[in-house]
């Protein structure tokens, strides 16, 4: 996986909540949180398993939403601000923190209602593997999201010094039917640069959310969104 020492940092996990989710980076925390709960729907009483659950923000909110939930990351100080997250939210009897490689789950065949995993694919270097576990041991869903090929996020890659994986959807087609899922929703977003809003002040981030979602919203925006979000069955 790109950037895995980096990831695993103890310095990164501290800070990692305040450098991505603070200020602009809000309305992307927002966005991820409600394509998350749309794509799992009404999760009270489901066993949910997170991919790289990080330092927990979709692994706690689904325990606040009912959900029976374990999460798994490589990096034990990210799964330790994930935890401590829990308990000041007072969920942590309801979340599992686990650490483990995505590409060997340690848990039987569909064992999970829903499998899903955010901010993961762009960093995957065996992407088929990873689906593949995910699909194994869901009964149901299978979530993620991918940054596109064909959109902002190409330019801002050039910048970034892991890069990303980028993703035609032709690629997410056929990752998907080479693991035996079946698409059954997606949606398009952040026409604007992804990573533009984490370098501005949430006023400023507002009033080009506001614009982004507009754009959005035309046969143009859904062209150049740069991120994607696909909801899968088994």
């Amino acid at each position: 996986m790109k950037g895995k020492e980096w990831y695993q940092a103890d310095d990164v996990a501290q800070e990692y909540d305040d450098k991505r989710f603070s200020d602009g980076g809000r309305h992307i925390d927002r966005r991820e949180k409600q394509a998350v709960l749309e794509a799992l729907g009404p999760v009270d009483g489901q066993r949910v398993l997170e991919i790289a659950c990080g330092t927990g923000r979709f692994t706690v909110m689904l325990a606040e939403h009912g959900a029976d939930v374990v999460g798994l990351d490589i990096s034990g100080a990210m799964l330790a601000q994930g935890r401590e997250k829990a308990r000041r939210a007072g969920v942590l009897d309801a979340v599992e923190f686990m650490r483990g490689d995505a590409a060997r789950l340690p848990f039987p065949d569909d064992h999970f209602d829903a499998v899903f995993a955010m901010r993961f694919f762009h960093l995957a270097d065996t992407p088929r593997a990873f689906l593949r576990e995910m699909a194994r041991v869901s009964k149901e869903i299978v979530f993620f999201d991918t940054f596109n090929r064909f959109s902002s996020r190409s330019v801002y890659n050039w910048l970034l010094p892991m890069g990303s994986r980028l993703y035609a959807r032709f690629e997410v087609e056929d990752l998907l039917g080479d693991v035996g899922l079946h698409l059954v929703g997606e949606a398009h977003d952040f026409v604007l640069p992804y990573g533009l809003y984490r370098e501005i002040p949430d006023e400023v981030a507002g009033h080009l959310r506001e614009m982004d979602m507009g754009l959005r919203g035309s046969a143009l925006g859904e062209k150049l969104a740069s991120v994607s979000y696909w909801t899968a069955s088994v």
